[in-house]
């Protein structure tokens, strides 16, 4: 099949749990893709998700893997990701991967080697580099239009938290959550991160604080240009799903995700902004974006597009997450140069 003289594509995926259905669906709307080909650790999922979609179904990774798939989407739990990654790789399969690569920082470091050392394109998901607003922030301030940048304030607050058997294998707040705060700073800026200085606490339920983890963070970045980014979240914002940002600078200062859907209530007499319906899920907030992010995935398949978020963007943004984790633990300031490379 073709459109406007291209051949349309086949795009496998591994992992039909929340994200992955709604990724499949996603491909499954594009122009440029023909079919999806799922898979899953549980057969019997991918094949009941394949069958209420209308995409085909292997039985495994393997099988999935051979089935002329032109291009991969994975999914799956994170334990699986560098596992996946090095399957496709040797397969020789265009590769698009929800973030994080990998569970820890060396077993990241060593998928990238590996892709790096390959000429197979692989694109790590951080969906917040496609979204419209967080994209014109970028405009603006690598166009010196706001002149220099001072500070930054970034949040994720999550309207309610995950069930307590995620906890586990998060990695913790910081590498699940506010991860991706730390890459959106380094896009929109353009800049790296030097030091952080990070605090958190177990607030909501105990089963954070007994996985050793925290439901509410703050974090002090310093970039490579004395600018000053504060990164705040939360697993408990009953408002809604609120995610955005504020850069200011010496010629100006901008907002991304303050519109109407903004879950926040004015105490000031007479102001009604904003008066539309809060978001409630991530996937609420980004969904235009997630489309232009798998887009964006069938454009490197075909060969038209360099990788738009890299496996070493991932690794930047895990060496952030584990300096704030550090520095949480140890109560102290910690220079980036003190996470691996």
């Amino acid at each position: 099949m073709t459109t406007r003289g291209r051949p349309r594509m086949r795009i496998g995926l591994v992992g039909v749990g929340r994200i992955g259905a709604f990724h499949a669906a996603t491909l499954k709307g594009l122009p440029a893709v023909e079919q999806v080909v799922m898979a899953d650790a549980d057969p019997s999922r991918a094949e009941l998700t394949a069958k209420e979609l209308g995409a085909e179904f292997a039985p495994d990774v393997p099988a999935l893997l051979t089935s002329g798939i032109d291009g991969l989407v994975i999914a799956a739990a994170t334990s699986a990701h560098a596992e996946l990654i090095e399957a496709a790789v040797a397969a020789g399969i265009a590769t698009f991967c929800e973030k994080p690569v990998a569970l820890d920082l060396a077993e990241t470091q060593r998928v990238v080697e590996l892709v790096e050392g390959s000429d197979v394109p692989v694109h790590i998901g951080f969906q917040r580099r496609f979204d419209a607003g967080y994209q014109a922030a970028a405009q603006q301030v690598r166009s010196g239009e706001l002149g220099f940048i001072h500070h930054i304030r970034a949040n994720t607050n999550d309207a309610f938290p995950p069930p307590a058997g995620y906890i586990p294998t998060s990695g913790g707040f910081f590498r699940d959550c506010t991860v991706h705060d730390f890459d959106i700073i380094r896009y929109v800026t353009g800049r790296e991160v030097v030091s952080v200085y990070a605090t958190g606490a177990n607030r909501g339920e105990a089963f954070f604080g007994e996985y050793g983890d925290v439901d509410a963070a703050a974090a002090l970045l310093t970039l490579d240009d004395s600018t000053f980014a504060a990164v705040s979240g939360t697993r408990y914002n009953a408002a809604g799903h609120d995610v955005r940002m504020e850069v200011l600078g010496s010629l100006g200062s901008i907002a991304v995700g303050l519109d109407e859907h903004t879950a926040l209530r004015s105490m000031e007499a007479g102001v009604t902004f904003p008066g539309g319906d809060p978001h409630t899920t991530f996937m609420d907030r980004f969904r235009p974006a997630y489309v232009a992010e798998l887009t964006a995935f069938t454009e490197v398949v075909a060969g038209t597009r360099d990788v738009p978020c890299t496996v070493r963007d991932a690794l930047q943004a895990f060496r952030i997450a584990d300096a704030c984790e550090l520095s949480r633990s140890e109560n102290r300031v910690v220079l980036l140069e003190e996470i691996g490379r």
